[in-house]
């Protein structure tokens, strides 16, 4: 069907482009470079992204998207614990592709306005993803605690990208953990305290 030919050729393109953030840097996207990495012409590149900008923000929605689908999917499920959402998120703020692509929009937002607008609505788009991965969770977070988690992982993995070695990815699954503990903490169902009263 064309519906779904369109969405492969839009992942192959984004995936293409996250291969060549992790390998070679934010310099390398460039649409010709996509272009050959994922094996199509540059026309077919720009009619899905007509601009570097255009680009830029698919790649933050599909690079969190997958992260935070995955984590919800997990939840959704009761395989996700805790310990496991800490886990699987230090791995994702070591992998220095998402963190090239949020560098890349925070620069080019200083000169484009709709830019400025869309890290606006992603930010805003993330902190209620990780509130409903939190209530999967069993946690009751209030938008302090979700802003705090989130802006540790984002100093997290900007920190991996500056310092790029064995200890920055370990502080990547160190602050994860710590993160979660500290802002996610127990599992507090707001009826935990009647329920005890009743049978007091």
């Amino acid at each position: 069907m064309p519906a779904d030919g369109s969405q492969d050729m839009r992942l192959r393109i984004l995936d293409a482009a996250l291969g060549l953030l992790a390998g070679q840097g934010f310099m390398e996207v460039t649409q010709p470079k996509i272009a050959k990495a994922a094996g199509v012409r540059q026309s077919h590149l720009t009619y899905y992204f007509p601009t570097r900008s255009e680009l830029l923000k698919a790649l933050a929605v599909h690079s969190i998207e997958s992260m935070l689908g995955s984590l919800a999917a997990g939840a959704s499920t009761g395989k996700l614990t805790p310990a496991l959402f800490a886990q699987l998120s230090g791995e994702a703020l070591a992998d220095k592709r998402r963190a090239r692509v949020m560098l890349g929009l925070i620069v080019s937002s200083e000169e484009d306005r709709e830019i400025k607008q869309f890290m606006r609505d992603f930010v805003a788009r993330v902190r209620v993803t990780l509130t409903g991965v939190a209530r999967l969770l069993g946690r009751e977070p209030d938008a302090k605690s979700i802003a705090a988690l989130h802006m540790l992982f984002i100093g997290a993995t900007v920190l991996n990208v500056a310092r790029d070695d064995a200890n920055s990815r370990r502080e990547c699954a160190e602050i994860a953990r710590l993160a979660v503990e500290t802002f996610l903490p127990g599992t507090p169902p707001a009826t935990e305290p009647k329920a005890r009263r009743r049978k007091s």
